[in-house]
């Protein structure tokens, strides 16, 4: 591993806060362009055949989100509350659950249900296709507080799926100015959760500027670079890259509170997609776990007591 130290300060080389766009809510067409990005990946891939895998997930996920019902959404005082007080709108932990995820999760199940699939996974949709509500509910809320390793490795993935679907038509349902700024920047301003990775942009007005993709909604705010995602430390930050490879992936560590966030270079491959592309640069997590660091923010189809 190449390490890299820390040539800037924070802001240095980005437009005033005032003139930044901070909120990108996910697009319609979210899985769909996720697929497509699996299964380029997982050609010759030592994870192929997951990755494969988490395509046809892809393609279940964006066929619940086009049939998914409309729900009931917060409304304008809701909203103004919720800008005022620096909380996110959809907050994922706290938030009451429509049963219309539930729904979202059958359709996927039933999706997968028709794909040549490994036969743990065949089981494993059998079995939740029998859970009760009050299961299926109580392993939403352990997914949500960030409690992956008390889940199935097995089922871990479709009910990840179901959630993200869930989260992405209510947040793609709203506009950007429905949400504010969080007091703590590195949560997503939307529905709380932690970022799974970073990216940064390449071209137009945001060229040169770091988003933080949120791990369940799939949202996009900034948050400037050289600056922690975990603790907002500005100390100590290094950069980190598998040797070999082409710097598009590097591996953010902070020595304050020992965490690290994967930053994905779109100038460096504009092709690349958030969840696949940080699926498929685990080799840079083992790497990072060797040097004692913590991933700061989950990806949810990756299981953590799991080496696929």
């Amino acid at each position: 591993m190449n390490a890299e130290t820390r040539i800037l300060e924070p802001g240095q080389l980005e437009t005033p806060l005032g003139e930044i766009r901070f909120l990108f809510l996910p697009s319609r067409d979210l899985f769909a362009r996720r697929a497509e990005r699996l299964r380029f990946l997982s050609k010759g891939h030592p994870l192929g055949d997951y990755l494969a895998f988490l395509a046809i997930i892809a393609d279940a996920q964006q066929e619940a989100l086009i049939q998914f019902l409309p729900l009931s959404l917060p409304g304008p005082a809701e909203q103004a509350r919720c800008r005022e007080q620096g909380m996110p709108l959809l907050d994922a932990p706290s938030r009451h659950r429509d049963p219309e995820w539930r729904r979202g999760l059958t359709m996927i199940l039933q999706q997968m249900s028709k794909a040549h699939l490994p036969s743990a996974a065949r089981d494993a949709t059998s079995t939740l296709m029998q859970a009760s509500e009050t299961e299926l509910e109580e392993m939403a809320d352990r997914i949500l507080a960030g409690d992956l390793a008390d889940i199935s490795p097995q089922e871990l993935p479709f009910v990840a799926a179901a959630l993200q679907v869930y989260w992405v038509h209510m947040a793609s349902s709203l506009g950007e100015d429905c949400f504010g700024r969080l007091e703590h920047g590195g949560l997503c301003p939307v529905c709380g959760s932690p970022p799974m990775v970073g990216i940064v942009r390449s071209g137009g007005a945001e060229h040169g500027l770091r988003y933080l993709s949120c791990s369940l909604c799939a949202s996009l705010w900034h948050m400037v670079r050289i600056k922690c995602s975990s603790c907002e430390s500005t100390k100590g930050i290094d950069y980190h890259i598998v040797e070999g490879s082409n710097g598009a992936v590097k591996a953010e560590s902070c020595s304050s509170c020992n965490s690290y966030l994967k930053l994905l270079y779109l100038g460096k491959d504009p092709q690349m997609e958030v969840t696949a592309d940080d699926l498929a640069t685990l080799a840079l997590d083992i790497l990072m776990d060797q040097e004692g660091k913590t991933r700061g923010g989950p990806n949810l189809f990756f299981h953590p007591g799991t080496s696929h």
